[in-house]
């Protein structure tokens, strides 16, 4: 993949979003891979001859570490680092390799697999594990009444079962030619703990992988040590980790500047050129995307025309040119033109405010006065009012925007329904990159289209759900294909969810002192196998 430029500053531009940075807040749902080490005082790489390694990361600490319910950018994380499922995927790369897995998944018929778990694997409390935290990793998942985001990911496993002590037993309800990978999305807790206080293991969990958390402060850092007994392919290459949750993006940029820590996610664009005087920057093209998001039964909203001419109205060039200086790319389908899976949509939102008046009067809106509500991240702070700008110029409309920490807009507003237009990040390429995660992501199942957008009681809703589990089932490529470019061009019709633009991240990182660093095609850093120089 070839790796865009960032765009240079322009004095213009600078003042334009340092106005927009005081009149708007804006946030961001994705989720994000983050990770550094050590204490402030190691910053030079640590005392003692123990090697340290920090980072800056954006996301407040906004959940708990429990990777059956986690949604917030910073656990989930964390979780990259302190936990393992049976296979894993790299976060640079995407490709698979075996984590608690000793050897490839085992297909015993098309509908019934075995796993066998890598010998004297162990849990931080050191006890052993076993194919019973296995199975009860995936059944917790699977069970409906824990309400985990992750179900949506294994529908079509049907049980799983110890066979014995290091044999797990998965059995399907239809053949899944991605089974191998999309394990990886299932993180292994210890049953006891667990089963014995949720709360406690929450807030204070204990996995398998290379890290062992040791403490964790919202709005301050999370500390992390390496894990001695850990036995896999990815070893800690460092003693320490320390995690800066530095939110403010000016506070980012001084962090690395300073030597404060090694590397910083969500680079401000325009800060970026400046940063590559003494670190490097670079940004890559992912799947992470703004999207609008609608709350389907609220009038005027639930008319998918009204959701339509939002999306018409909408100059998302000028966004893009503007507050992220060109480093996006207008969505033209469900997926970045990019990804192997990439089918243009049946309807593509180009810039149209006559349309979007026309639609308008077709669905007998005279006058749509709303509250736009965003999360607190910074680039979308500078987007925001030019969100506004796009929609207050068509005939009728009177927009406002109103900002709101992650967890708050949806605790608050989203889930028990008390909004009508939301503009959030999101990025489940985080998990996978496979085109049936992204699209399960948002679309399959209840907890995005029937208790946020709440478009589950539509005919599409149905339609997208079969062909969902079409394209799952489907044994050739093309018939998988095939059902996917059909929901596609459903949801670019009836926008609950869709997206504006697919980002560039940009990431910076002190090359002399990391040795294995690499940015990632999706939100966040990993210091999977990543030392200190």
């Amino acid at each position: 993949m070839k790796t865009p430029e960032i765009l240079s500053t322009e004095n213009s531009r600078r003042s334009f979003l340092k106005l927009a940075g005081s009149i708007s807040a804006a946030g961001a749902f994705a989720a994000t891979i983050s990770a550094c080490g050590g204490s402030p005082s190691s910053s030079a790489g640590g005392s003692g001859g123990k090697k340290s390694l920090e980072a800056g990361i954006s996301y407040a600490l906004s959940t708990g570490f429990d990777p059956a319910t986690s949604s917030g950018a910073t656990p989930m994380a964390a979780n990259l680092h302190v936990f393992e499922g049976l296979t894993e995927l790299h976060p640079a790369t995407r490709k698979r390799y075996l984590a608690l897995a000793a050897e490839e998944p085992k297909m015993v018929s098309p509908t019934q697999y075995e796993v066998t778990l890598r010998s004297g694997a162990k849990f931080h409390n050191g006890d052993p594990v076993t194919a019973e935290d296995v199975a009860f990793s995936f059944e917790r998942i699977l069970t409906p009444e824990n309400k985990s985001l992750f179900r949506q990911f294994i529908p079509f496993i049907k049980g799983v079962k110890a066979k014995d002590e290091k044999t797990v037993s998965f059995e399907l309800k239809h053949e899944f030619a991605l089974f191998a990978d999309r394990i990886s999305v299932v993180k292994v807790v210890p049953k006891k703990v667990v089963e014995k206080d949720q709360k406690a293991f929450d807030a204070a969990p204990v996995g398998s992988g290379p890290y062992k958390l040791v403490s964790a402060v919202k709005d301050d850092k999370i500390t992390f040590e390496k894990f001695a007994d850990y036995n896999g392919s990815m070893k800690a290459k460092a003693d320490t980790m320390t995690w800066f949750l530095l939110s403010d993006a000016s506070a980012r940029v001084s962090a690395v500047e300073t030597n404060r820590v090694q590397a910083i996610e969500d680079v401000p664009y325009l800060d970026a050129d400046r940063l590559k005087k003494n670190a490097k920057v670079e940004a890559v093209q992912s799947f992470g995307l703004l999207f609008l998001m609608f709350n389907c039964e609220e009038k005027p909203f639930s008319d998918k025309r009204v959701r339509q001419a939002l999306h018409y109205g909408l100059d998302t060039e000028s966004v893009i040119k503007k507050a992220l200086l060109g480093n996006a790319t207008a969505a033209t389908g469900y997926v970045q033109k990019e990804h192997p899976n990439y089918n243009k949509a049946k309807t593509v939102y180009d810039y149209d405010p006559d349309k979007a008046a026309s639609l308008l009067k077709e669905a007998g809106v005279d006058k749509l006065e709303f509250e736009l509500l965003t999360t607190d991240t910074s680039w979308v702070k500078d987007l925001a009012p030019i969100l506004l700008e796009s929609w207050n110029k068509i005939p009728g409309v009177k927009a406002t925007v109103k900002s709101l920490q992650s967890g708050a807009l949806y605790s608050d507003h989203v889930n028990p329904g008390k909004f009508t237009v939301v503009a959030a990040p999101g990025d489940p390429s985080v998990f996978s990159n496979d085109m049936d995660l992204l699209l399960s992501w948002f679309y399959r199942g209840d907890v995005w289209p029937a208790k946020r957008y709440r478009w589950a009681s539509t005919e599409a809703y149905k339609t997208v759900q079969k062909k969902l589990d079409e394209a799952a089932m489907a044994t050739k490529d093309e018939d998988a294909q095939k059902a996917w470019n059909e929901i596609v061009d459903i949801i670019s019709d009836e926008v609950p969810l869709y997206p504006v633009f697919h980002r560039q991240l940009p990431t910076a990182w002190k090359d002399d002192k990391l040795d294995g660093f690499k940015p990632l095609p999706t939100t966040g850093m990993s210091f999977i196998d990543v030392g200190r120089k």
